[in-house]
């Protein structure tokens, strides 16, 4: 499922070393702009324990957790939506994306410099936002010189995105991002979501600080939590000079040992995949057998065919049934046969909502 995560921030804010500690794919990290030019695509591993434990009762050959795609893409200075910088190649790259993870520099460090001099998380948030906004303003002008006339002479497609359009646009010559603005309809919602506006792409802030602030933020985490009060973004706080140390360690003993040194509970970036993941609305169904214990990426909202598709076309076209063990019912009674005999397992057809976690057996017939 090639959804994918983009990392983006002004230059110099540790974008690229975050990515470097998320991805095997080393992307350049130095003190200076536009380090990092083409966009770096790292294949992500999901953290997962559920899977641990079901291999501990069910004792797998092999176990596969599911991937995410993190984007690691070139810094972006005023002026981008008229080109300035890499601006193009920016806005071109972060187009493509399906979600957004924002890094704010939330540390001091007169050793890495900043391309505005000061250190402002929310000015340098607002950089990016405007540029972004400046961008959609084009795009929703140029769909609103479509369908205004045709919206004032009775046309009620033409009317209501008119209608869409406009109020898009308000909140845009306000300074407010796309994902800010609210509909009552399906339709409206339809509308608007088929403009694929750079600005209503989910968001999730990632404030990089320094050691000291890695457990309970700083001064600075304060004010991007107060800025974005009213956005439908969720915040991050994240140390990824120590991160990168983390990723140094061989062994997972190691790396818990020095988690608890530091008073962390999970490691920043296993923390980042899961948000990064739920940000792309994604959820994970499993296969569970002697050959392997599997985790398979859907959609939230898909029914059981689509789910069975990912495993294989064959298996949503010749759908049958699913057979469904919820995992912590597999869980308390240890295993797939205990939990038939307890009656647990249910027989699900084509409506069936997958849920995050279940553990699914599909029949088929093509």
């Amino acid at each position: 499922m090639a959804l994918q995560c983009g990392i983006v921030g002004l230059p110099n804010v540790g974008k690229s070393t975050l990515f470097n500690c998320l991805s095997n794919a080393k992307a350049q990290a130095a003190n200076f702009p536009f380090c990092t030019i083409e966009p770096n695509v790292g294949v992500i591993t999901v953290p997962d324990e559920r899977l641990t434990k079901l291999a501990e009762l069910v004792k797998p050959n092999r176990i596969l957790p599911t991937t995410v795609e993190i984007v690691d893409i070139a810094g972006l200075v005023k002026g981008a939506s008229k080109g300035e910088g890499l601006g193009n190649k920016f806005l071109a790259n972060i187009r493509e994306t399906d979600a957004i993870l924002h890094v704010l520099r939330c540390f001091d460090d007169e050793n890495v410099t900043h391309v505005d001099g000061d250190i402002n998380p929310v000015r340098d948030k607002e950089i990016i936002d405007t540029e972004l906004q400046l961008k959609d303003i084009e795009t929703i002008e140029a769909r609103i010189s479509k369908v205004e006339k045709q919206s004032k002479i009775g046309d009620k497609d033409a009317k209501l995105a008119f209608d869409v359009y406009s109020k898009i646009r308000e909140a845009l010559l306000r300074g407010e991002s796309a994902r800010t603005v609210t509909f009552d309809t399906k339709d409206e919602i339809k509308v608007a979501n088929e403009l694929y506006l750079l600005t209503s792409k989910p968001v999730l802030y990632v404030c990089n600080v320094d050691e000291a602030s890695a457990v309970n933020g700083n001064k600075y985490v304060d004010l991007v939590k107060e800025s974005v009060k009213n956005e439908n973004a969720q915040i991050l706080v994240v140390a990824a000079k120590i991160e990168s140390e983390i990723a140094e360690f061989d062994t997972y003993e190691e790396r818990e040992m020095f988690l608890n040194e530091i008073g962390l509970e999970e490691s920043g970036v296993n923390r980042l995949i899961k948000m990064a993941y739920k940000l792309l609305q994604l959820q994970t169904f499993i296969t569970s057998g002697v050959q392997e214990v599997r985790a398979w990426t859907f959609i939230k909202g898909w029914k059981a065919p689509q789910c069975a598709g990912v495993i294989h076309t064959d298996f949503e076209k010749g759908f049958i049934r699913a057979e469904v063990i919820k995992y912590e019912d597999f869980i308390n009674y240890g295993s797939e046969n205990a939990v038939k005999e307890a009656g647990k397992m249910s027989v699900e057809g084509k409506e069936y909502i997958v849920q995050d976690g279940d553990i699914m057996h599909f029949r088929f017939n093509v």
